[in-house]
């Protein structure tokens, strides 16, 4: 078994927790892991004035995964995200997040899709310009990384036996550049064997709610993905059940979709559950498939047995969800 070095940052508020809780789940699976703690975010940065030190950039370049918690990012600080710092800085141009519905007491729908979202251009290139009347943002979007992102939505659906693909975009308002990214899709997917779709942006929205079940896979632009990722989770049961991977041809960061989460940050009542599936989704990239199916079997075991975070209704708090979730592997 070939040990693979993985770097876990928890960065602010509930970060380390929901972190350490996924740990606990890795530690006691049959898998061959590495671990190397490194610092990042806001609390990082009032204790070493960097939010992301040198340090933490050299354990993140000689490893081979990093699993991630949040940070946070105040608004009236000129500070750019640190994830997507990092998202730039290794190409992770692939924002992969799946949405399941683990068991029918937890969200609306039962729903599995995935969507998967350009992550280094679009609305979050950074560059802005300010002059006397407001601000302009520049917008990016290429046929390099447009051609890419689909063929990774393509080679994903066939990974995963999924048969329908919709490229969600808004050409009608935004022609040259949504224009590029929907006429590459069309170019990639021919011949796939795959049922093709396109949806504007706000029909997907829209459709989201309405028809759910229709979609299975979505390929979409940076701040498409991003929002209607998080309307998805919410129909699964929320932010806490959502995982996502940043992945690249070289390098792979796991998170979960939710923030930071100041509010509950240290009462040991955060849902780790996004934490650990995104811990999954690691061990998958890492090559360890059997392993990362145990810990979504464990889950949807426990969500059986009613062993549920508050946040869901449920009694457990995160260290007790953690150490009952723990007991439950050896069942599968």
């Amino acid at each position: 078994m070939t040990l693979k070095k993985v770097v876990l940052i928890g960065g602010d508020g509930i970060g380390p927790e929901v972190v350490s809780a996924a740990v606990r789940i890795l530690e006691n699976l049959d898998v061959s892991l590495e671990f190397t703690e490194a610092q990042m975010g806001f609390e990082c940065s009032k204790r070493t004035g960097h939010f992301i030190p040198k340090a933490t950039m050299e354990a993140l370049e000689r490893s081979d995964a990093c699993l991630f918690g949040a940070v946070t990012t105040p608004l009236d600080q000129k500070q750019r995200s640190c994830i997507l710092y990092l998202r730039k800085h290794f190409d992770l141009y692939a924002n992969l997040r799946p949405v399941k519905r683990l068991h029918s007491s937890i969200g609306l729908v039962d729903l599995d899709m995935v969507i998967v979202r350009e992550n280094t251009e679009g609305m979050y290139t950074g560059v802005e310009h300010e002059d006397s009347e407001g601000v302009t943002l520049e917008r990016r979007v290429s046929e390099g990384a447009s051609r890419r992102i689909v063929r990774r939505a393509v080679d994903l659906c066939k990974s995963e036996g999924r048969k329908r693909i919709t490229c969600v975009h808004k050409a009608n308002a935004l022609r040259k550049s949504d224009g590029l990214f929907r006429r590459i899709f069309f170019e990639e997917v021919e011949g796939q064997g795959l049922e093709v779709k396109e949806m504007l942006v706000d029909a997907a929205a829209a459709a989201l709610i309405l028809k759910p079940k229709d979609f299975d896979c979505v390929v979409t632009l940076n701040l498409y993905g991003d929002i209607i990722s998080d309307e998805a989770a919410a129909l699964v049961g929320g932010l806490g059940f959502g995982p996502s991977g940043n992945v690249g041809d070289k390098y792979a960061i796991f998170e979960p979709s939710h923030g930071s989460a100041p509010d509950i940050a240290g009462k040991d009542i955060a849902n780790p559950i996004a934490t650990m599936l995104s811990s999954a989704m690691m061990l998958q990239y890492l090559g360890e498939k059997g392993q990362a199916a145990r810990i979504e079997r464990a889950i949807r075991l426990g969500l059986e047995r009613e062993i549920k975070t508050m946040d869901v209704g449920g009694e457990y708090r995160t260290t007790e969800y953690t150490e009952a979730l723990i007991k439950l592997l050896d069942e599968v």
